[in-house]
């Protein structure tokens, strides 16, 4: 697949490496020089980072379910402005989007500036989810990946792709290379939330999942040489 314009969605605890919480600044660094990589060939790209590394909401049995998403928003607002300030250390110009008013932090979220900058040669990173409660990371990033119309959308996790049952817990649980979104929606498999996988179907937005934490995983994934599971739409 030619791709021109991608959306990246990094995991929250891939960010934070093997510290397991807040950033990994050799990790972080890594990211931020191979999407240049993917910058200087003309390669538009957006950016989705979970809030793992800081907040899991959905963890919380002492909180209100809303007041737990909106933390776990803010999660991930600070996560794009710390990523942000490393991709400009690394030679990129950036602008965070928020669906919400942050003063003077990010940019409210339109399609058009989102676009705007794209077409500028900014790396654009979509912070705080939907901004509603009860929708994942993983359905914002869809979400925005079909708004700026992005060719695929790449997700860097912590495992190396999707497979049958949880790797950690299953030692023998078996890897895809290549599944439809209608199986991991018939499967129920964790690769991604249910609404993401719908909307992705709908949607024609097919998905390329690897581990972040291989070596140039996200040029490999954009050159072809490629190890971790291709999710088809058709």
């Amino acid at each position: 697949m030619l791709m021109k314009r991608v959306l990246l969605k990094l995991s929250g605890e891939a960010l934070a490496g093997e510290r397991k919480t807040g950033f990994d600044e050799a990790t972080c660094l890594g990211v931020a020089r191979q999407v240049k990589q993917l910058v200087d060939d003309g390669i538009q790209v957006a950016i989705v980072t979970g809030g793992g590394n800081f907040w899991r909401g959905r963890t919380s049995e002492t909180i209100d379910r809303v007041k737990a998403d909106q933390i776990g928003m803010l999660a991930t607002v600070m996560n794009c402005i710390y990523v942000s300030d490393i991709f400009r250390f690394a030679g990129m110009d950036t602008e965070v989007f928020t669906p919400f008013v942050c003063g003077a932090f990010t940019t409210l979220f339109s399609k058009d500036a989102a676009v705007q900058a794209l077409k500028d040669g900014k790396v654009i990173f979509f912070a705080g989810g939907t901004g509603h409660p009860y929708f994942s990371t993983d359905t914002g990033a869809v979400l925005h990946a079909i708004e700026i119309e992005a060719d695929a959308m790449l997700l860097a996790k912590a495992i190396d792709g999707i497979y049958d049952s949880d790797p950690k817990v299953n030692p023998e649980a078996k890897k895809y290379e290549e599944i439809s979104i209608q199986e991991i929606i018939d499967k129920k498999l964790a690769a991604v939330d249910l609404t993401a996988s719908i909307l992705c179907l709908e949607n024609q937005m097919p998905m390329l999942v690897f581990g972040l934490n291989e070596e140039n995983s996200i040029v490999n994934t954009m050159s072809g040489t490629f190890t971790g599971t291709k999710v088809t739409v058709s």
